[in-house]
This record gives C-alpha cells, sequence and structure tokens, in this order.
C-alpha cells in the first residue's frame, strides 16, 4: 500500500517561500496518483505565483485528459502550464521574468514514470541513493562536459543558474525517466533547497533510517535547516510498498 508525505519550509533566510508541493495518492484522471514538487523564481511575488500556478495547471490539464498513456497526460500538462506562466507573464509586468522548475511523478504498480524541467529532483533510496533526475543547470553542463568535478560544482557561484525552466522559453523541453520499482524503494523528491544543504550521503542516512516517512521527511528539513537553510526546502517522500 503506497504511502506518502510531504512538507515544505521556508528555511533561515528567505523572506517567501516559492516552493510549492502536490500529493494524491488517489488516482487524478487517468493516473492512479501523483506528485509534484516546483521550485519559482522571480522577485516579489512572481516566484511563488509560478509554482503555484504551474502545479495547479498541471492538476487540472491531468484531470481532464483523456489520454491514457502517462507520458503523454504529463507532458501535454507541462505544456500547458509553460503556455499559461509565459501568458501571465506578458499580461502583469509585475510577474516579468518568473519561472519555476518542475519535477512530477507516477507509480504505477512496480513502475515510476517522472517528468523533469530545472533543478529539483527526483531520487530512488533503498541500500543506496540513487539520483534519477538531471539538473538543467549550468553547473551540472559543465561536469558532463568535464569542466569541473562533483566536489567543485557544491559549491560553484553559478550553481543556481537553471538552464530549463517552466515559463522560460515558448517551448519547453522536458526530460522523462521510467525506472522499475522494487520493494524496500523510497521515493524523495525536492527541491535544492535540501540537496544544496545536505550531500547525498546524508540525505540517503536520513532515510535509512527505521521510522515513519513523516519522521524521515521532517528530519530532512531539520538537517537542512541546521547546515544553513539558505532556501526553501520541499520534500515529498513516497513509500509504495510500506505495510499496512
Amino acid at each position: 500500500m503506497l504511502q506518502s508525505f510531504s512538507v515544505t519550509d521556508i528555511g533561515k533566510k528567505r523572506k517567501l517561500n516559492q516552493d510549492f508541493v502536490y500529493v494524491s495518492e488517489e488516482p487524478v484522471g487517468n493516473l492512479p496518483n501523483v506528485f509534484i514538487v516546483a521550485d519559482g523564481m522571480g522577485g516579489h511575488n512572481a516566484g511563488d505565483y509560478a509554482s503555484k500556478c504551474t502545479v495547479e495547471t498541471i492538476v487540472r490539464e491531468i484531470r481532464g485528459c483523456f489520454e491514457k498513456n502517462p507520458v503523454r497526460i504529463l507532458s501535454k500538462a507541462i505544456r500547458v502550464a509553460n503556455d499559461q506562466i509565459r501568458r501571465r507573464a506578458k499580461e502583469d509586468e509585475t510577474l516579468y521574468g518568473m519561472g519555476t522548475t518542475v519535477v512530477a511523478a507516477t507509480c504505477l504498480g512496480h513502475y515510476l514514470q517522472v517528468a523533469n524541467v530545472g533543478d529539483s529532483r527526483l531520487y530512488i533510496i533503498n541500500k543506496e541513493i540513487r539520483q534519477i533526475t538531471r539538473d538543467h543547470s549550468l553547473v551540472e553542463e559543465m561536469v558532463r562536459m568535464g569542466g569541473i568535478d562533483r566536489k567543485a560544482a557544491r559549491n560553484h557561484p553559478d550553481k543556481n543558474i537553471i538552464t530549463r525552466a517552466i515559463g522560460g522559453l515558448d517551448t519547453v523541453e522536458i526530460d522523462f525517466f521510467h525506472e522499475e520499482l522494487k520493494p524496500g524503494d523510497i521515493i524523495l523528491m525536492c527541491s535544492d533547497g535540501l540537496t544544496n544543504m545536505l550531500e547525498d550521503e546524508e540525505i540517503g542516512e536520513i532515510l535509512k533510517e527505521q521510522v515513519s516517512i513523516e519522521e524521515r521527511a521532517k528530519k530532512l528539513v531539520e538537517a537542512a535547516n541546521n547546515n544553513g537553510g539558505k532556501d526553501n526546502i520541499a520534500v515529498i517522500l513516497i513509500d509504495v510498498f510500506a505495510k499496512e
């Protein structure tokens, strides 16, 4: 039986929470469940508007979609959300330049379908921690090209510059991932407010603790804040094969 828990936290440095999460363990349209993390950007209220509007648009589009294929459902919903953010930014000058990351997932029995734009992440944790999504960021591209190593990437001054976002361009490029799930797997979806404050190994250690997923999620947020809490923190944990 699938169990999940979600939490967002403003962190220790920000005045606004621009992270937005959505969790439904019940069917939404033709998807059996839906989980979304969005991390907005933009001045004043634009970032929190972008993340909230994007998530709400995606959920509405999923609900009304007649497609059966999860990739098509998510693709259409995310593209409509991109159009919506672009249109609103043109209509309201206070929203100009806004954008948001989005990572969305649905569990289909023993399989996980993921869609990603930006640098919010999805991990699968069991005996080890595996990052499934790939960051759409300047620093990640530098790592891929061999320009810098992972260690240098963590503290790079340009680490917050993302190369893809909802609202960034008229057309949005989406990455899709299809993963087989095994008993004991825990899925973590999060904004970079978590991953910039904690190493993957630290995240993995917390998630291996034999406590409820709610307690583990709260411990992740607490650890990120204890390490500086420089950004908003969003966490969704999913235990696909939780015992009743």
